[in-house]
């Protein structure tokens, strides 16, 4: 069974906090919208499809507090919870994908009686987790068909495992397939500066799961590259835009570039939720920056002077001319992604009945 990061049960939301890993699992009790948007803030739960996720739950949790109150009351309180979790992170387009999604549900129910409108919000969240589930499954599926060694390596960053879905991750849901599938499979894990998602995270996600894992700093991938000693490069998205450039975590653009020089797949993971079919190209992808304590005091150890200057951002911009291949739950996705993206995207507003 793969690691539950986020769980619904006992009226409430169950999430592993993050910030505590490796040194402490605790599944923490959400219960309220503005408790969902600091835990989405805070990175007690993070990566794209997991906030989604979250803040689905988070408007459903906002919606009950207006049970008994009128259409317009209802709606009110569902628009209110639903601006205070966009403010949250600003890069994950899944996010954003998420609340809309709520929101539109919202609207297609308000003339329901109270508790029926409340159940429809509730089950359309538990949709996008299961979706989501059967998602990562099918990215695993299809990112396997790219894996023709029976001995293989990756390089990830970051972590897009089974911490950042509902089910075996994006870029880790191709490594957990390639286990399934019998192949004897090891990663590399950059430690992924500075919130160190790679070291924490993903590293001991995949000893949870019986793969071997080899954590290196972030500036060691060159070398290890250039040793020959990584078959694949492997990496979830925040955003892709519709060219194919790719918003992923920082230090995602250093690998690509590296890939490019040793002639190494640059592969990226992600649901077609991922994809923003408002952005034509990654120039246009807003960047968060984060608190520059995640820099100089990380654990609450100065490790630079107090009062030097900090540039934080959490994500960088990896260009489509770097990409091998885009893997979703619909395909694979290869080069010239312009054109394969527009076709997934006319396969998408079909399935949502838009011209």
């Amino acid at each position: 069974m793969p690691i539950r990061t986020i769980e619904w049960k006992n009226d409430s939301v169950y999430l592993i906090d993050q910030t505590l890993l490796p040194g402490k699992v605790l599944k923490r009790r959400i219960q309220t919208t503005p408790e969902m948007a600091d835990a989405i803030r805070s990175m007690q739960i993070r990566g794209a499809p997991a906030i989604g996720i979250a803040a689905a739950f988070g408007i459903y949790l906002g919606a009950r507090t207006a049970e008994t109150s009128s259409p317009e009351d209802f709606l009110d309180v569902v628009y209110s919870a639903a601006s205070l979790l966009r403010k949250t992170r600003p890069t994950a387009v899944n996010l954003f994908w998420a609340l809309d999604r709520m929101e539109q549900k919202a609207r297609s129910v308000v003339n329901l009686d109270p508790q029926d409108r409340l159940e429809e919000l509730l089950q359309e969240a538990q949709n996008i987790m299961e979706e989501d589930r059967q998602m990562c499954r099918a990215i695993g599926k299809n990112g396997l068909s790219l894996i023709k060694e029976k001995t293989v390596t990756f390089l990830t960053h970051c972590n897009a495992g089974a911490l950042a879905t509902a089910d075996y991750g994006t870029a880790l849901g191709i490594v957990y397939a390639a286990q399934e599938a019998g192949k004897t499979v090891h990663v590399f894990s950059d430690e992924t500066r500075p919130q160190l998602q790679g070291s924490r995270l993903t590293a001991w996600e995949l000893q949870q799961a019986g793969i071997e894992v080899t954590v290196i700093c972030d500036n060691m991938a060159a070398f290890v590259m250039k040793q020959k000693k990584i078959d694949y490069i492997v990496v979830g998205a925040d955003r892709i835009a519709r060219n194919g450039d790719v918003a992923n975590k920082i230090g995602t653009y250093n690998l690509a570039v590296l890939a490019e020089k040793h002639k190494i797949p640059f592969i990226v993971a992600a649901p077609s939720s991922t994809f923003d079919l408002s952005i034509e190209n990654g120039s246009q992808i807003p960047i968060e920056e984060r608190n520059r304590d995640e820099v100089i005091r990380r654990f609450g150890v100065l490790t630079a002077p107090e009062n030097v200057a900090v540039y934080n951002p959490a994500f960088d911009v990896t260009e489509n001319q770097l990409i091998t291949a885009i893997v979703t739950e619909k395909g694979v996705l290869w080069p010239p992604f312009g054109e394969t993206i527009k076709r997934l995207i006319l396969t998408q507003e079909k399935i949502l009945g838009k011209k």
